[in-house]
């Protein structure tokens, strides 16, 4: 039988990016969770590449985010989100961000997917995220 499991949102991230981006995630059954903690030195220019996969709830726990529909067009529709807000995000819909960074340096978001992102990788590693300058994982 499965069992609950309790994590701390800011510890034990895995550094993506030095100084710009932090990470974990973890696996339930039917659903992945992670932590994204973008820091202003360096990732206020990691642009996000437009993805798609399943169903996402994003919460924004510190600073802010703009989540664009669309693939990085003018065009594409911007849905703001401060912190403690939430964005349903529908399966198959493809997606980018922007972060506003709170006056600490720091933006802090933590995703909740359905059915799990496996292209993360596996638990406790530094997890693929994907930035505008990366070739998709098989």
């Amino acid at each position: 039988m499965s069992q609950c499991r309790v994590f701390a949102i800011d510890d034990n991230l895995k550094e993506v990016v030095a100084d710009g981006l932090y990470m974990k995630h973890l696996f339930g059954q039917t659903m992945s969770v992670a932590v994204v903690k973008f820091i202003e030195t360096a990732g206020r220019a990691l642009p996000a590449k437009s993805h798609q996969h399943g169903e996402e709830a994003s919460l924004q726990v510190s600073g802010g985010c703009s989540v664009f529909t669309g693939e990085g067009a003018a065009t594409d529709a911007e849905f703001p989100m401060h912190a403690g807000e939430a964005l349903l995000i529908p399966a198959d819909t493809p997606h980018y961000g922007r972060n506003r960074f709170e006056p600490a340096g720091m933006s802090l978001r933590l995703n909740a997917v359905t059915p799990p992102r496996r292209e993360y990788g596996a638990e406790d590693t530094v997890p693929y995220y994907p930035l505008a300058e990366r070739k998709e994982q098989s």
